[in-house]
């Protein structure tokens, strides 16, 4: 038991057993069930045993159908139907074969829908906590819209389960609000922590990477938000602001990562509609005013998600396509991916200030067969809002979609896709006009991708710089940064007066053979948008165990230590890959920056004129 006093006899006169309960129903009604935790379990299980004629023709309505309790058997059709606002989990398929019925709306919509009669609530079932000495008690699990309920509903009828925790914010009602009691017989529905695969942890890593500190989270269930929050342990001031909250969001708060201090709705508390995990979460849920659960219509509203700095929607998707296009996830697993629920996400994210939206999934499923795809118009439970579309994320890294042509994207998109995938997407882009008909790709490039190689520096005056290996889908940006230089530095770097830098010539640039060239890419965010602003590469050379080396850094970068660093850490590349013993550059004898940039080297340097410019070599065998 979670909770202390025992309250006075004033409520425990209505108390009944459930088949008296079950009396006062009649054939036709409506009745609303807790949602998922919050599921009335001993009711509805008595729901289902009884054969009482009156138990004819009856709607449930429940929000999202989680629980094992509500059956959806053919042999139940004549007893009751089930309506639900959310296709996902275990009523999916029961939607698809017509045992189950859906009604579309975004969840915020749903407490109007109770009050205009469009759904019509005769009898609302709802689990609750002990009442204290006062005749108070908690919602415990589940806000949702079941205080909407009982307000429309002729009858009310509370399970009292001594199992689940007090919990706090607009949870609290009175035993006056009820006309019955049932007394629970059975625990809450409990749901274990998932397993994180390798792939997921990976993707994990990459979403967090892109987290600002202070940013406003939204979190669910599944393996992709276990790793997430032992990412994040380190960022700071963190805020939630999610419609479920679950084990590892409590482990996220006690780690000190979430403080909502920097929110602007419920600041200084962890906002959330309903509860989903393990008897370890109930405990520490009980009486714990850092999390505030709210109704759906409050938590879900996307004008009051906006009002959080930097919302942070995080997301499941099934499939992704090229383009941008995601298909959601449909079945067990399945709670917060449903289009209502993302697309109210996704108006939050853009109300908020620094705003983003993420898309997560592995780049295959567990038959093999990629999740990256030309199309998915053969998939259900779309969501196509491709203009809002931040960010899609797979363990091979993160396809930033913002701002990009539907070709910058295609390329995007099949290099996060697995490279056993990558080459059949290049040939069906190019088939649906989707790339160029000339575009390169090295078959071994993906299965080379050096991705340990990544790394985040810090450098003058605080900028931060994402050091990662070049992509074939950074040619854009590339070209970008060529057009950015004045015609002194592309002389500086190519010798020659160079004015343009078409597709022919770049892509041939971005798509790099890892074993004999190592390009890497200096990234920074600018408005949540990614911008290369510099690149280093060693090519080696064909006839002796050296390799040439050059820089690039955008002008209004230089002079922070860029170059020193990108020198040495393709110094350290090259010694660890071996057959390298040194560098070779040329430099114009009146590029005195790049000539210091060399000098800096703790490796012993010769520098000889020749033709106008400094032959540099640079030696790792002597130190």
């Amino acid at each position: 038991m979670l909770h202390g006093p025992k309250t006075p006899p004033f409520w425990k006169d209505r108390i009944v057993r459930p088949e008296e309960a079950l009396e006062k129903i009649r054939p036709g009604m409506t009745i609303f069930l807790g949602t998922g935790m919050a599921e009335p379990r001993t009711f509805v299980r008595h729901l289902m045993a009884s054969e009482r004629g009156n138990l004819q023709d009856l709607e449930l309505i429940q929000l999202v159908s989680l629980g094992d309790t509500v059956s959806i058997d053919e042999r139940y059709s004549k007893k009751y139907r089930l309506k639900t606002f959310y296709s996902g989990w275990v009523a999916s398929e029961a939607v698809t074969a017509g045992r189950v019925d859906l009604i579309p709306s975004r969840f915020s919509r749903i407490p109007w829908l109770f009050q205009s009669g469009a759904v019509r609530i005769d009898v609302a079932v709802i689990q609750i906590t002990p009442p204290d000495e006062q005749g108070h008690a908690s919602l415990g699990l589940g806000v949702d819209v079941a205080r909407h309920a009982m307000e429309y509903a002729s009858l009310v009828v509370a399970e009292v389960n001594p199992g689940i925790p007090r919990t706090v914010g607009d949870t609290f009602v009175h035993v006056d609000d009820f006309d019955l009691f049932v007394e629970a017989r059975e625990p809450p529905i409990y749901l274990p922590r998932w397993p994180v695969p390798d792939a997921y942890d990976r993707i994990a890593a990459h979403v967090a990477a892109v987290i600002e500190d202070g940013s406003c989270l939204s979190f669910s269930i599944g393996p992709i938000y276990e790793a997430l929050a032992c990412h994040l342990w380190k960022k700071k001031h963190l805020g939630i602001h999610t419609p479920f909250f679950t084990d590892a969001l409590m482990d996220l708060v006690t780690s000190g990562a979430v403080t909502n201090r920097r929110k602007r709705f419920f600041q200084g508390k962890s906002v959330a509609a309903y509860v989903l995990g393990t008897p370890k979460l109930m405990k520490w849920l009980d009486g714990n005013a850092l999390v505030d659960f709210q109704p759906i219509d409050v938590v879900m509203n996307p004008r009051n998600i906006g009002l959080n700095d930097r919302f942070i929607a995080i997301l499941p998707a099934r499939k992704a396509d090229l383009t941008g296009g995601i298909a959601l996830h449909v079945g067990k697993g399945n709670v917060t991916a449903g289009a209502g629920a993302v697309a109210e996400l996704f108006a939050g994210a853009a109300f908020s200030r620094g705003g983003r939206t993420i898309f997560a999934l592995p780049s295959r499923n567990r038959k093999g067969e990629s999740n990256i795809l030309a199309s998915i118009a053969d998939y259900p439970n779309q969501f196509t809002n491709q203009e809002s579309l931040d960010m899609v994320v797979t363990e091979y890294g993160i396809a930033y979609l913002t701002g990009r042509t539907i070709r910058e994207r295609a390329q995007a998109m099949i290099d996060i896709a697995h490279p056993g995938d990558r080459q059949r997407l290049v040939e069906e882009a190019k088939e649906a006009r989707l790339l160029y008909r000339d575009q390169i790709f090295l078959a071994e490039s993906g299965h080379l991708y050096p991705e340990k190689l990544a790394r985040t520096e810090t450098f003058k005056d605080g900028l931060k710089v994402h050091f990662r290996p070049i992509k074939p889908s950074d040619e854009d940006e590339m070209r970008r940064l060529f057009y950015r230089f004045s015609d002194q530095a592309v002389y500086y770097r190519y010798f020659t007066r160079i004015k343009a830098m078409p597709h022919g010539a770049m892509q041939g640039y971005v798509n790099v053979d890892y074993r004999r060239t190592m390009s890497i890419v200096g990234v920074v965010q600018e408005k949540g948008i990614e911008r290369i602003i510099a690149e280093g590469r060693y090519v080696r050379l064909p006839d002796r165990p050296y390799a040439d080396t050059a820089f690039l850094v955008d002008e209004a970068y230089q002079g922070k230590g860029i170059s020193t660093f990108l020198l040495n850490l393709l110094i350290r590349i090259a010694r660890e890959q071996g057959g390298i013993e040194g560098f070779r550059a040329d430099v114009l004898l009146d590029n005195k920056s790049m000539l210091r940039v060399f000098e800096k080297t703790p490796y012993p340097l010769r520098a000889v004129v020749s033709e106008g410019a400094y032959e540099i070599v640079i030696s790792f065998r002597a130190e």
